[in-house]
């Protein structure tokens, strides 16, 4: 997903878009493989901070959203609310939680996502996330439309007059990620609910909850599932990566099960950094490091057809 974006009322346009546009090469026999025009991620590690959005979607659909942005400063660890962005622009990440859950409960993966340089936000799900008074797991169905909601609102905010994000965001570079039944989420982004919008995505120990096909403009996606999660079947995920058709890749954890703060998280945390470096910068030195990556510890193996 490419293009410009309007000036806003003050006159001054945030910067133009760089996220490499996907060119599909082979037959439509085979899986398209995405070859994005050749850039470069940031070299630097980023300060961290962080704010709060009031989202919803309708009446009945709150989604308050955790924004994380590389930030101006000393790197640490975790993150400082409300510090100065960084100059940027960078790519946009929606992260989606698993079920009983909430986006602060995935900080410590995804502080480092954002160390990289990538703007990630999260919303907490109104049916299934900790502590709602009305829980429940079918809701999951309607998580994709408001995923596609909080990724339009957050967008927006790079054109907003006053916003701390202004001009910091890549508005034509935008990734879906999510674990479990956020997982199933980021799938849905690709299949029933399909924002054309996504140039990429990671499901970690996620599947297909619904038979629709992937379907809309190609996105490569990096799948990361144990083989002895208890969960979600690592066949099911397999099942979903082997239907993706487009250049895809499977991180599997040998005897790995449903968390993503096992032994497998450098390797999870290293992998999906150049995956993203590589489909929304277009680093073709981050795609050869991915394969080095997942081979980290000797703990997961990776089938990669990207």
């Amino acid at each position: 997903a490419t293009g410009a974006t309007a000036p806003d009322a003050s006159g001054a346009a945030p910067a133009a878009p760089r996220c490499p546009a996907a060119a599909p090469a082979g037959t439509p026999a085979k899986p398209v493989r995405v070859v994005p025009a050749a850039g470069t991620a940031p070299e630097e590690v980023f300060a961290v901070g962080v704010r709060t959005l009031s989202v919803r979607r309708g009446a009945k659909r709150p989604l308050p959203t955790t924004v994380w942005y590389p930030a101006t400063g000393t790197p640490r660890e975790e993150a400082v609310e409300d510090l100065p962005a960084a100059r940027g622009p960078f790519p946009l990440v929606l992260f989606s939680h698993g079920l009983e859950t909430r986006p602060d409960v995935y900080a410590e993966i995804l502080v480092r996502w954002v160390q990289a340089g990538f703007i990630v936000a999260a919303p907490a799900y109104p049916h299934t996330a900790t502590g709602v008074p009305d829980f429940n797991a079918a809701d999951v169905l309607n998580q994709p439309a408001d995923a596609t909601e909080v990724i339009t609102r957050v967008l927006a905010l790079n054109t907003r007059q006053g916003d701390p994000l202004r001009g910091r965001i890549e508005t034509g570079c935008v990734a879906a990620a999510g674990h479990s039944a956020g997982g199933i989420t980021t799938v849905g982004l690709l299949t029933s609910n399909r924002d054309d919008r996504l140039d990429a995505a990671i499901v970690l120990a996620g599947r297909k909850l619904l038979a629709a096909p992937f379907t809309g403009p190609p996105a490569p996606v990096l799948f990361v599932h144990g083989t002895d999660d208890r969960s979600v079947p690592y066949a099911d995920a397999l099942a979903a990566f082997k239907s993706v058709p487009w250049s895809r890749a499977m991180l599997t954890v040998t005897d790995g099960g449903h968390s993503t703060t096992g032994e497998d998280f450098e390797v999870t945390v290293g992998t999906a950094i150049d995956f993203l470096r590589w489909s929304l910068y277009g680093d073709a030195a981050a795609k050869a490091r991915i394969p080095g990556q997942a081979a980290e510890g000797g703990i997961a193996t990776l089938t990669d057809h990207l």
